[in-house]
């Protein structure tokens, strides 16, 4: 057993995630154990109290309390990577170089543990250090469900670079979804605010996020503002629509919380749409029923980028994921028929 260590923030680390930065000094430590030594106040920054997602600053001085060796640990908690999960994050990487890796994320597969979930990508990123000594950080993240592109660093500065990005919205994001009905007018703006529902019941009440009219934002605690821009690209009919989506801000479900208040829900989207609700053309119900998966139909179809380091401008483009290109298929869709930013004209 360790004994209780303070350990200083170096001028490189600046802007992690404190849980982040904990799993980079002590790799044996799991997601769910740092996130429960958070809580318990035994993880400090400054002597105070820190959640897992506080941001750490050069010069802050974190307590780590007494570990026990890393061969007593836990098995669960030390790090390893199946080889199926080696080899299938690897297959899933679309661009890397010395500083950055994409990867088209799987859907299905959280980007970090915790929730009950051990299999992750963060917990997969020993597989992608490909001759680095680190493996990658997560910079930004995607819900467990929704697949496409998520950038990981393969440095701390990168990783502070690539953060700060994110943070001043200097990257573009656009999502390819199928949502139910057929959004009227077909391009538009959702400016509804966003606040976490209360309670944890057993359907999840907890993690779900409620729209707040942008008149009754700052009206309501908690609430933050949030956009997204939309764009129907096709459509089934009255029963179905392709939409590109722009998020704005960055809030937690947003894509999917803004769609279902618009009334049309993205299709497979059990939490927001309701699954067991069949789309009967009117704009609501989150399944289509037949052919049509029950998957969450909700994709990171790209993202544009400033190199940090070579200053080029980047745009990463995932291809659809299995279940979403059975989908398309199904309806005689293809992705070479719509532009690849349909917003690009508009502005």
């Amino acid at each position: 057993m360790s004994r209780v260590q303070l350990l200083k923030v170096g001028e490189d680390e600046a802007e992690q995630r404190l849980d982040r930065w904990v799993r980079r000094k002590f790799p044996d430590l799991g997601q769910g154990r740092i996130e429960k030594m958070c809580r318990k106040g035994e993880i400090r920054v400054d002597g105070g109290r820190a959640k897992a997602s506080s941001r750490v600053a050069p010069g802050q001085e974190i307590r780590i309390p007494p570990l026990p060796d890393s061969g007593t640990l836990p098995k669960e908690t030390r790090s390893y990577v199946l080889a199926a999960d080696a080899e299938m994050v690897q297959q899933s990487v679309l661009f890397k170089d010395d500083h950055l890796i994409v990867l088209n994320k799987p859907a299905g597969v959280p980007v970090q543990g915790g929730s009950g979930h051990s299999r992750h990508i963060d917990g997969m990123a020993d597989a992608l250090k490909f001759g680095f000594d680190e493996k990658p950080r997560l910079v930004h993240r995607l819900d467990k469900d929704t697949s496409g592109v998520l950038l990981m660093a393969r440095t701390p500065k990168m990783a502070t670079a690539l953060t700060t990005a994110f943070r001043n919205r200097n990257t573009r994001k656009i999502y390819w979804a199928l949502v139910a009905g057929v959004p009227n007018p077909a391009v538009g703006t959702i400016r509804f605010g966003l606040v976490k529902a209360p309670g944890r019941g057993a359907k999840g009440e907890g993690e779900k996020m409620h729209c707040v009219h942008p008149r009754q934002i700052d009206e309501t605690p908690d609430a933050k503002r949030a956009t997204t821009d939309f764009f129907v690209l096709s459509r089934l009919a009255s029963r179905a629509a392709w939409v590109a989506l722009v998020p704005i801000t960055g809030r937690t479900h947003q894509l999917r919380a803004h769609m279902a208040e618009l009334g049309h829900p993205i299709i497979g989207d059990g939490k927001y749409g309701g699954s067991g609700q069949e789309n009967l053309g009117d704009g609501w119900g989150a399944q289509l029923g037949g052919d049509i998966s029950r998957k969450l139909h909700l994709h990171a179809r790209s993202l544009a980028i400033r190199h940090p380091v070579t200053g080029a401008d980047m745009v990463f483009t995932a291809p659809l994921p299995e279940h979403m290109k059975q989908t398309w298929d199904t309806m005689g869709w293809s992705p070479s028929d719509v532009p690849a930013d349909p917003f690009e004209d508009l502005e």
